[in-house]
């Protein structure tokens, strides 16, 4: 939305149905403090006509949907995409604390969360548990809790085996990196450079990788010129700056290009 406005056109807003309030609000503050902004922005409830270019996320699905109608113009559509941390047993309470920031703000509902760890094999979690602590307040969220208590339910009645601290629950899992909300997945590896292969492998399937030390340094290595996954230290998956954009994709100088 900023970076259409700043380039000088003129955005076309449709809201998500699960999220019409945050949008709004920010254009509204914005536009109070600066009027002229009023011009460069109108909102859509209905079929959408008379654009230039799109600009859309959702899910793999939706995405589908979305190239099936707009593709004929230029687009970035956007799909699932998910965040994962790489541990390696030398973290600090520091570092379990800042990443407990990753995984539960927002209630692990955006793209930028810590849905999945990697862990080497044999790992402890009993660090990782005592730096989740630091979200305890969680557990007297009514919807948080009964997510918790409707997911526990799940994966006892599966017969998963679960690590649990009575307001997260973890589980081994090796085909997804999502998570439903108060659960996370883990999966073992055995070698750091088959981290940084698989990430690479899979970089299509994720926004942020939450790593320190040499496993930072391997990933990236191995990443080379991709501009996505980003590689960030424990803490700050949710603190993006204004040119982090999403998918690596540089929306500026998309939107640049159009006449």
């Amino acid at each position: 939305m900023l970076s259409v406005i700043i380039t000088g056109h003129h955005a076309m807003i449709k809201n998500s149905s699960n999220d019409d309030v945050l949008t709004p609000m920010l254009l509204q503050l914005a536009t109070d403090h600066l009027p002229e902004l009023s011009q460069s922005y109108s909102y859509n409830d209905g079929r959408l006509t008379g654009y230039d270019a799109v600009i859309a996320t959702g899910s793999d699905n939706t995405a589908r949907y979305f190239e099936y109608y707009f593709g004929s113009k230029p687009n970035i559509i956007r799909k699932n995409r998910n965040s994962i941390a790489v541990l390696t047993g030398s973290e600090t309470i520091n570092h379990m604390e800042a990443l407990s920031e990753d995984v539960f703000n927002y209630f692990g509902l955006g793209c930028r969360s810590v849905s999945h760890l990697m862990v080497p094999r044999g790992y402890n979690f009993d660090l990782f548990f005592n730096g989740m602590f630091k979200q305890q307040h969680l557990i007297k969220n009514e919807k948080y809790v009964n997510n918790y208590d409707y997911n526990k339910a799940v994966y006892l009645m599966s017969e998963f085996d679960l690590l649990d601290n009575e307001f997260l629950l973890i589980k081994e899992e090796n085909e997804s990196y999502s998570s439903p909300i108060a659960s996370l997945g883990y999966s073992f590896y055995d070698d750091i450079s088959d981290v940084a292969d698989q990430i690479k492998n899979d970089a299509d399937k994720l926004q942020c990788v939450v790593a320190q030390g040499k496993a930072a340094q391997t990933i990236k290595a191995n990443l080379g010129n991709l501009t996505a996954p980003a590689v960030v230290d424990f803490g700050t998956t949710q603190c993006p700056m204004l040119n982090d954009y999403a998918d690596g994709v540089d929306t500026v100088d998309f939107l640049l290009t159009l006449s």
